[in-house]
């Protein structure tokens, strides 16, 4: 039985599936509630037009997802109604050349950029220390 179909129906037998769905199951969202915030959003079109998370997605339709700053081109070449490991939902779609070549510039420019000052998750008892003590003269 093929993973990516639910339990009770062949590969064959799938003709459509919800859009919020197959964002789901194409693992383009942590969890279906997320995938239909993002469309009711504005942040997934459907063939060139702003949709419902209620629409169903054919093989061969193209999405545009934007995830943050990345903006994703995908063809549905398969279906699929459930959830299954990462290699199964990669294959569920091709991203475009374009598609692909822009985040990599965008991924160069992240690096170029640099990641700022990284700060650890709460300064240890010295650092509270000279903070106070940084402030108390600022203060006079």
């Amino acid at each position: 039985m093929s993973r990516l179909v639910d339990a009770g129906q062949s590969e064959s037998d799938v003709q459509e599936v919800r859009l919020d769905v197959w964002l789901w199951a194409a693992r383009m969202f942590r969890t279906r509630s997320l995938a239909k915030q993002a469309v009711d959003g504005g942040k997934v079109d459907l063939n060139d037009q702003r949709c419902k998370p209620s629409r169903q997605v054919a093989i061969g339709d193209r999405l545009k997802v934007t995830r943050g700053e990345e903006r994703l081109e995908l063809e549905v070449l398969h279906l699929a109604a459930v959830r299954g490991p990462a290699p199964v939902a990669q294959g569920l779609y091709r991203e475009s050349e374009a598609s692909i070549a822009a985040r990599e510039i965008l991924k160069e420019q992240r690096r170029l950029e640099g990641g700022g000052l990284r700060l650890s998750a709460r300064p240890d008892k010295r650092s509270r220390r000279q903070i106070r003590q940084f402030k108390a003269r600022t203060e006079v």
